[in-house]
């Protein structure tokens, strides 16, 4: 039918029917609108657990309404290195701000496959304040041109996108501040008789470590210790330090059995990270008891570096960990105990792996246990102080040679001729 017979023709364009399908579309229900959206909405409750979801959302993921609503939680939409994510940093940041757009994410879809996505999400609250619910929006990332036109239509300008990105980046270092003063003892007890020092160095350019120590009184005359290395770097080895740390500091006081806290260590990462995300660590943990003049150690290590022992007539000594397993990676790990005394001038020396394993000279050569066990010599006997003050010296002479989390602690006797004092470093 020509314009002129009254065909139904949308002005200007010169298209018959335009105008019958346009009120069509006119007359979808906010309901259709939301179910064919062309990006992922999904409602949850604070705990995360899902109540509304979008179709355009489910099929995406090859997921069906009843498996989800009301049975999954936000979080069971994600990969693992999605989940860690959304736990370390997301979830904490939505909480403090109410608001968080365009955080980049994985999710996982029914096939197993991986689909990379940009997450925004609103809190709802209620009149009064009182936080509701989480409004999400997701975008299919995997489409580039639609990724550019939604990030120029949220930043508006390149100028407005740096000043985003830098207030993000100071948000997310002060949040990382936090969780790393979490991670580590704000300062070492006063233990009579005994004095210590400690170092702690983190090579991630976040400043988050997975190395860690702590050393706390059981009793009058008993002290427990322990330190560290968690496998990776970065919030992902965070949030496996403060699981490892808090689980060793409560077994100890449980039972201060350095064996048999190391095992419990062992079961609860083994059930905590299973499948395809294993996490383990290495560990020395030991305990501290006065007798006399002289502190009695017993210790046991899991695939962790032998400790140094500065003696006072200036020997240095490796204490020998046979059988020592990694924590965390096999049900049956076997830890073995081991003894030493500290007398008046002796100093026990733990450190991470990052010390020996720097890289040193025009050859990038390890740096070394043998290396280690002579720089000891040289300074033995010496105090816990001067050892840790020599070794974070020698920390920074590697520069850029050293390129992971390096723990230092040290625990001795004070010398008879020395008063007796606790320093720290």
């Amino acid at each position: 039918m020509s314009p002129a017979a009254g065909g139904c023709e949308e002005p200007g364009t010169g298209v018959p029917g335009t105008r019958a399908k346009f009120s069509a579309l006119l007359e979808d229900s906010a309901e259709d609108l939301y179910e064919s959206a062309p990006c992922g909405y999904l409602s949850t409750m604070m705990d995360g657990t899902i109540a509304k979801i979008n179709a355009t959302l489910l099929g995406w993921l090859g997921l069906s309404r009843n498996e989800v609503v009301g049975r999954m939680r936000f979080t069971d939409l994600l990969t693992v290195g999605g989940k860690l994510y959304h736990e370390t940093h997301f979830a904490p940041l939505l909480r403090m701000q109410g608001h968080l757009g365009g955080i980049a994410l994985e999710m996982r879809t029914a096939s197993g496959s991986r689909l990379p996505v940009l997450v925004t999400s609103t809190v709802k609250k209620s009149d009064d304040g009182e936080p509701l619910l989480i409004r999400t929006t997701v975008f299919d990332a995997t489409d580039r041109r639609a990724y550019e036109s939604e990030l120029l239509r949220a930043r508006r300008t390149a100028d407005e996108a740096r000043r985003q990105a830098e207030a993000d980046r100071e948000r997310l270092r002060e949040a990382l501040a936090v969780l790393q003063q979490s991670l580590l003892p704000a300062a070492l007890p006063d233990i009579p008789g005994v004095e210590t020092a400690c170092h702690y160095h983190t090579a991630s350019a976040m400043q988050l470590g997975g190395d860690f120590y702590d050393l706390f009184a059981l009793d009058d005359n008993r002290s427990a210790f322990f330190l560290g290395d968690v496998c990776g770097k970065g919030p992902q080895a965070a949030a496996v330090t403060s699981l490892t740390r808090y689980t060793l500091r409560a077994a100890a006081l449980h039972e201060p059995d350095p064996v048999a806290n190391l095992r419990v260590l062992n079961t609860v990462l083994l059930d905590r990270y299973t499948g395809d995300d294993p996490r383990y660590c290495t560990a020395v943990v030991g305990v501290l008891e006065r007798v006399g003049e002289t502190v009695e150690v017993r210790m046991a290590a899991g695939g962790h570096p032998p400790p140094l022992v500065l003696r006072a007539d200036g020997r240095a000594e490796h204490l020998p960990t046979p059988g020592g397993m990694l924590v965390g990676a096999l049900p049956a790990a076997r830890f073995v105990p081991v003894r030493t005394t500290l007398r008046p001038g002796d100093t026990l020396l733990l450190y991470t792996d990052g010390l020996t394993e720097a890289r040193t000279g025009p050859q990038r050569e390890l740096y070394g246990d043998e290396a280690l066990k002579s720089f000891a010599e040289a300074l033995a006997p010496a105090g816990p102080g001067r050892v840790i003050d020599a070794l974070t010296d020698l920390l920074r002479s590697f520069g850029d040679g050293l390129n992971d989390d390096t723990a230092l602690l040290a625990i001795g006797v004070p010398a008879r001729t020395d008063p007796g004092r606790r320093t720290s470093a």
